[in-house]
């Protein structure tokens, strides 16, 4: 309950004066003499998804987020952006630090596991909204354009069900597929991982066709590998 109050009060800082962090920038950071990452971490706050209600599943996707920030080196980026719905006053929070002596991962990491471990009651609470689409693409082409994967390995980590929801396509049903990414928009990325594929659903088969869509759409957008996690 500590770190979920912890991370209703940071998340409370950050809607109310439009970003959490950004410290894009550090003097006592020599980027060339490291070897830096950039790690994007989207939270899907649609109804389907049961990081939204569950604080058990939240806490456990928090701690496998705050292990992989744990173990970046200085110079590294760390973005984190909500999405479900297709319109920008639905998803308003935006975090971006880059890890430093005075940013260090181990601080980072603890405060990326508290705002992840809090979304439920961020959703209760009212402060994140619950929404009503699962537009997992068109955040992905967001991402694509404002942020990028150029300049150093990048890592896209998304919570979220998987269940593609929007004009593309919806894929909780029977025999539908994701579009062609047009192009390979994610060129040079390192990873696309999702977490918690087909949870909530409750049907192996399912989760089992999300994975094989996302790995398809993954490696032909780009990405040099997919990993599609229901649990760990």
């Amino acid at each position: 309950m500590k770190c979920i109050l912890l991370a209703l009060a940071t998340a409370g800082a950050l809607l109310g004066g439009g970003a959490l962090a950004t410290r894009m920038s550090d003097p006592d950071v020599d980027s060339t003499a490291l070897h830096p990452q950039r790690i994007v971490i989207g939270l899907d706050l649609s109804r389907s998804n049961p990081l939204i209600a569950d604080p058990s599943f939240a806490a456990r996707v928090g701690a496998r987020v705050a292990d992989i920030v744990r173990n970046l080196g200085f110079a590294s980026e760390v973005h984190v952006r909500t999405f479900g719905n297709y319109d920008a006053t639905s998803n308003n929070f935006a975090y971006d630090v880059v890890l430093s002596v005075r940013d260090r991962p181990e601080n980072v990491a603890a405060e990326v596991e508290k705002l992840i471990a809090g979304t439920p009651l961020l959703v209760k609470s009212g402060r994140w909204r619950a929404q009503e689409n699962t537009n997992i693409l068109a955040f992905l082409d967001n991402v694509s354009h404002s942020i990028g994967c150029g300049g150093m390995p990048t890592t896209i980590i998304l919570a979220s069900d998987g269940i593609e929801d929007s004009g593309y396509t919806k894929l909780y049903r029977e025999g539908a597929h994701l579009p062609d990414p047009g192009g390979r928009p994610f060129a040079g990325c390192a990873e696309f991982e999702i977490l918690g594929l087909g949870q909530g659903a409750d049907s192996p088969r399912l989760t089992g066709r999300l994975r094989g869509e996302w790995s398809g759409w993954a490696h032909a957008a780009g990405f040099a590998q997919f990993v599609g996690l229901n649990d760990w």
